[in-house]
């Protein structure tokens, strides 16, 4: 039976809903929008805001960065997440150009695994205007990758008897996205836990000069007027706010959690515009591509972490 507009709007609203309730994770919200798309279910009234929720989200979530504990972290946090997110885009960079991939599907998948996951890859989808079957493979392979290391990784740990601080470092650096990299530190220990969840707050905050920068290369790659991301400025604003006035932490905390639910929100809308026809020109090789890129940060990380511990 087919839908008609009023009734697929319909759809979409109880969909949207769905995804502000707590037990709905990101992932999911994805593979739900790709569920609509395959089922014939596209709105454009609501897929027009893709791009405005994703970029308010990630503000919002600003507001639960604390940039006190970021600043009071050691300085060889800092080193390590800065030479970590140089490698992964260097490494990204060179293997694009082995596998013949898209280049703005590997300059995807390449922040994702460099900073944090699915929020970097929403940012920087907006600074490319990345297309959907590319922002959405990326998101999947991430999304793969990220379930899969809270899984093994604490059991890799214990394998090589790393110590908390090490395995903290460690998966805060490998681990694409936040949850993840709390879930397996607080797995393997509660000073993991701080320490992961502490370099992790470092490793998130690179995302700024790095939207930046793609900003710039891409006006000179795609020969157009350069557009100042300034949803990024807004994310550094709303940190800043967020520390100078600690008296408001619990409406803050608030207003991270409407923005966290507002990406799940936005994820599915990336789903729902996806077409099978898009997906398959994202290839295995960008598959292969994103494993990888894991396994290069992945192990030279930890052969890093324990060469100097």
């Amino acid at each position: 039976m087919q839908l008609n507009p009023r009734q697929i709007q319909a759809a979409y609203i109880i969909a949207i809903a769905f995804c502000f309730m707590p037990m709905l994770s990101p992932a999911f919200a994805l593979i739900m929008g790709i569920a609509f798309s395959l089922a014939g279910l596209k709105s454009k009234v609501f897929s027009q805001h893709t791009s405005l929720s994703l970029k308010a989200s990630i503000v919002l979530m600003g507001f639960g960065m604390n940039l006190t504990q970021v600043v009071n972290t050691s300085q060889s946090a800092f080193f390590e997440t800065a030479i970590s997110v140089i490698t992964v885009m260097l490494a990204g960079y060179f293997l694009t150009r082995l596998f013949k991939i898209e280049a703005k599907t590997g300059l995807l998948i390449s922040a994702g695994t460099a900073i944090c996951g699915g929020s970097a890859i929403a940012a920087i989808s907006n600074v490319l205007n990345a297309r959907n079957h590319q922002v959405s493979f990326s998101l999947i392979v991430v999304f793969i990758l990220n379930a899969i290391a809270l899984l093994v990784f604490p059991s890799i740990g214990h394998y090589f008897n790393l110590s908390q601080e090490t395995f903290g470092h460690w998966a805060a650096i490998a681990i694409h996205d936040t949850s993840s990299v709390v879930g397996a530190g607080a797995s393997y220990g509660k000073e993991a836990l701080e320490i992961a969840t502490t370099v992790k707050l470092i490793r998130a905050l690179w995302i700024i000069p790095l939207a930046i920068i793609i900003a710039i290369t891409q006006k000179n790659n795609d020969k157009k007027a350069f557009k100042f991301p300034f949803f990024i400025v807004l994310f550094v604003v709303a940190i800043i706010i967020a520390h100078f006035l600690p008296q408001y932490q619990e409406g803050f905390a608030h207003i991270k959690w409407l923005g966290k639910r507002g990406m799940v929100v936005a994820l599915f809308l990336i789903g729902s515009e996806m077409s099978i026809k898009e997906a398959k020109k994202a290839g295995v090789k960008s598959f292969v591509f994103g494993i990888l890129l894991w396994a290069i940060i992945g192990g030279s990380s930890l052969l890093y972490l324990t060469s100097t511990n």
